[in-house]
């Protein structure tokens, strides 16, 4: 198992933030002040998909803007192409955005923040538990 590089906050954790949701924006916070919070293209994709106003859509990028950014390289699409065969073949089936944010975060060495139980299915995941 890698060490533990940072903690890759999944879309719901970043949409309880921007709503100012008590517990989790807390906690969001603290891992944005403590330099350890970063992104990855997925979420930023599935944050962005759904902004309703231009407004909204500048609240997220200023939001995400100053974290360390991910992205999947070739052995993690490779990584997460045998993690997502191994889960069906198990019976498992977990969404494709779930599958590669768990791939980049295990390339990486980070941690997961989420309430997604999606993510406690796939083997090898790290999640960070404030």
């Amino acid at each position: 198992m890698k060490a533990v590089n940072g903690v890759l906050a999944d879309t719901c954790l970043w949409i309880d933030f921007l709503k100012a949701a008590p517990q989790s924006s807390d906690h969001m916070a603290g891992l944005i002040s403590a330099n350890a919070l970063c992104v990855c293209g997925a979420v930023l994709f599935e944050l962005l998909q759904g902004v309703r106003t231009d407004a909204e859509k500048k609240r997220i990028l200023g939001a995400l803007g100053g974290l360390s950014y991910y992205e999947m390289t070739p052995p993690a699409w490779h990584y997460a192409a045998v993690l997502s065969e191994d889960l069906r073949k198990s019976g498992t089936t977990v969404p494709l955005s779930d599958i590669l944010i768990a791939a980049l975060a295990h390339q990486h060495g980070l941690m997961i923040f989420t309430h997604d139980k999606h993510f406690a299915q796939i083997p090898g995941v790290q999640l960070y538990q404030p």
